[in-house]
C-alpha cells in the first residue's frame, strides 16, 4: 500500500470495548479514517457513527465486509463469532484486526493465518498488553540484555470484574452442560499474560501443568436477563516449562479484587529483574520497576516519550492508551508493508495453543506436552 493512502476501516461491532478502545485509537491515527461500522443492533452502530463522525452504520457486517472501500476490517464482537467473521474479511482481500481468541481451537486459527498469508495480507489480534508503553519498555529492556538469561516469569491478570454475580455475565453459553467446567478466565484474561510471558522469555513452552475453579456458582447472565447456574473457571493457574529451560507461573481470575486491567508481568533473570504492573491505581494505569544483584530494592524506571503515543500519558484511561499503540502499530505496518506483523494470526494461534493445552491437563490431571 502506498505510503500516502489512508487505511479505509470497517469496524464489525459497536459495543462498549469498541467504542471504549477500538474507535477512539483509529480517530487517534491520521493514516486512517473509518469508513462503516456495523452491529446487528443496528441503533447502536447508528449511535457510535455519530459519536465518532462514521459516516455509515449498517445492520450486515457481511455488506460491510464486501464493500470495495475498505482495506482494513475490525472485528469487535462476541468471541463465537469472531473466525468466521474474520475468515469472510480475508476471503474478501481485507487486513483483519481480530479481538481474541481468533477460534476456541488454536488449529482453526492457524488456518485463518495460513489463509491471510496466502493472500498477503496482514493480520492483528487484540492482545492489548504488548502494546502498553511501559510493556513495549520493558520489552526493549530485556531485548537489550538487562535481565541477562530469563530463568523465571509470573503472570497475573485478575481484577474484580465479575466477583458480584449480579453483574451480567457475558461472553457465555447458557445453554452450555453446567456439569462440566467451560473455559472462561483462562482464555479470556489468560491469553494477554500468555502473550507476555512468550515475548519476555523468548521462548516456547514444552510443558504445562493447571487446574481451574468455579467459585462462585450462581450468576445473573446478560443472554437470558436471569440467574442461573454458570459452572464457569473464575480463576485458574498453571506452571509452564519452556525450551530455554525458564520456568513460569501464570494465575487468572475475574473474582479477585483490585482494579482493571490487573496485569502484573514479572521476570527475573542472572542480570536483573523487572516488574511491570498494568492496574488504574492512585490516577495512573502502568508502572515499571526494576532491581539488579547491586541494587536489590525494586525501583521505578520511567517510561520514555517513544513508547507513548502522541498526546499519550500514563494518566489517561489503559483502554485508549495501550490501544491507541496496537491501532498505530497496525497502521504503520499496513502502510509500510515489509514482513512486520506482530501480534498476527500466528501468535494468536500459539496462546491459544497454551490455552487448548492448559485445559487437557486440568481435564486428564496430568502434565501436558506441546505442540500438541
Amino acid at each position: 500500500m502506498k505510503s500516502d493512502h489512508l487505511v479505509r476501516v470497517g469496524v464489525l461491532g459497536a459495543g462498549a470495548w469498541a467504542r471504549a478502545a477500538h474507535l477512539p485509537g483509529y480517530r487517534r491515527d491520521p493514516r486512517c479514517r473509518i469508513v462503516a461500522i456495523a452491529d446487528t443492533l443496528v441503533d447502536r452502530a447508528r449511535e457510535a457513527a455519530r459519536e465518532f463522525e462514521i459516516p455509515l452504520a449498517l445492520a450486515n457486517g457481511s455488506e460491510l465486509v464486501e464493500r470495495d472501500d475498505i482495506d482494513l476490517v475490525d472485528v469487535c464482537t462476541p468471541s463465537h463469532t469472531h473466525f468466521e467473521l474474520a475468515c469472510a474479511a480475508l476471503e474478501a482481500g481485507k487486513h483483519v484486526l481480530c479481538e481474541k481468541p481468533v477460534a476456541y481451537d488454536f488449529r482453526e486459527t492457524r488456518r485463518a493465518r495460513d489463509l491471510a498469508r496466502s493472500k498477503g495480507l496482514k493480520t492483528k489480534v487484540g492482545l492489548t498488553f504488548r502494546y502498553s508503553p511501559a510493556m513495549r519498555y520493558m520489552r526493549e529492556l530485556v531485548a537489550g540484555g538487562f535481565i541477562g538469561t530469563p530463568f523465571i516469569f509470573n503472570g497475573f491478570e485478575q481484577n474484580s470484574q465479575w466477583l458480584d454475580p449480579m453483574n451480567p455475565l457475558r461472553q457465555v453459553d447458557p445453554d452450555a452442560d453446567q456439569s462440566i467446567l467451560q473455559v472462561s478466565s483462562l482464555e479470556g484474561y489468560g491469553a494477554p499474560i500468555i502473550d507476555l510471558a512468550h515475548l519476555l522469555v523468548g521462548s516456547d513452552l514444552t510443558q504445562v501443568v493447571g487446574t481451574m475453579r468455579n467459585f462462585i456458582p450462581e450468576r445473573m447472565v446478560r443472554a437470558t436477563g436471569r440467574m442461573m447456574r454458570m459452572n464457569i473457571d473464575d480463576g485458574d493457574i498453571f506452571l509452564g516449562e519452556f525450551a530455554n529451560g525458564a520456568l513460569c507461573s501464570v494465575q487468572t481470575s475475574f473474582v479477585t479484587v483490585g482494579n482493571y486491567p490487573g496485569i502484573e508481568a514479572r521476570v527475573f533473570g542472572s542480570n536483573g529483574a523487572l516488574i511491570c504492573r498494568l492496574v488504574e491505581e492512585a490516577g495512573i494505569c502502568e508502572t515499571l520497576r526494576a532491581a539488579t544483584p547491586d541494587r536489590v530494592e525494586f525501583r521505578e524506571l520511567d517510561v520514555p516519550a517513544w513508547c507513548y503515543p502522541p498526546g499519550g500519558s500514563r494518566h489517561e484511561s489503559w483502554r485508549t492508551l495501550f490501544y491507541a499503540n496496537l491501532i498505530s502499530s497496525f497502521i504503520g505496518e499496513i502502510v509500510n508493508g515489509g514482513e512486520a506483523n506482530e501480534g498476527d494470526f500466528g501468535d494468536g494461534a500459539w496462546v491459544q495453543e497454551v490455552i487448548n493445552a492448559v485445559e487437557r491437563s486440568f481435564r486428564e490431571r496430568r502434565w501436558v506436552s506441546l505442540p500438541l
